[in-house]
């Protein structure tokens, strides 16, 4: 039961209809961000630019900021759950970020999965409903996330021949790269987070 409010907790209560279109916009978002990023910042800047050649820092941001959405203000587990499963699927499927590491990337997936579950699940416990420090719940959700995401990535490297350019490509990715751009999301999150309050408040005034 304890779980259940917990996942049903949220900043800023909306309308059913409200939910369904603020959580099908969110599930198009992150679904979509992998697959057109780096394309676009390629197309954009070139594809030797570093912004482009290093497109899952601008992937990764986007993402987590959507999660820490979610976590905020997306109640429900079929929906939260739709939408942490959905950028590991379109991340791989496209190929663009991981290219040609992608095909180890698939293994990834549970591991993934849970750390994204775990991180909208910690903020939600300790920001939304146990109403405690912001920046606290943030460092808790993103130590949480990166801990389960790299340890089984050092697990399944251990079990499975990883050619060396690939393990270096997904060492950083499901570790450095999780920590920079979960901690940036938290940053963007925070101004997020105070306009569902301030929602909060004019409503209630």
């Amino acid at each position: 039961m304890e779980k259940e409010n917990c996942l049903n907790s949220v900043t800023y209560p909306l309308t059913k209809k409200f939910e369904i279109i603020q959580w099908i916009i969110l599930s198009i978002l992150i679904f979509f961000v992998p697959m057109i990023i780096p394309s676009l910042l390629t197309t954009l800047f070139g594809a030797t630019s570093w912004i482009a050649v290093h497109s899952q820092y601008v992937v990764g941001t986007i993402v987590n900021t959507i999660l820490v959405t979610t976590a905020i203000n997306v109640k429900g587990f079929k929906q939260i759950a739709g939408i942490i499963t959905l950028p590991s699927i379109s991340a791989i499927s496209s190929g663009l970020i991981f290219k040609s590491a992608s095909i180890y990337t698939v293994y990834m997936i549970p591991a993934i999965w849970a750390g994204n579950f775990l991180f909208v699940y910690l903020y939600r416990k300790i920001f939304i409903q146990k109403k405690i420090n912001y920046i606290f719940s943030s460092i808790i959700s993103i130590l949480a996330k990166v801990a389960i995401i790299y340890l089984f990535f050092r697990l399944l490297a251990l079990v499975t021949n990883i050619p060396q350019k690939a393990f270096t490509a997904l060492n950083f990715a499901m570790g450095m790269n999780q920590l920079i751009t979960a901690s940036l999301a938290a940053i963007i999150g925070f101004g997020i987070s105070k306009s569902y309050e301030i929602k909060a408040l004019k409503k209630n005034i």
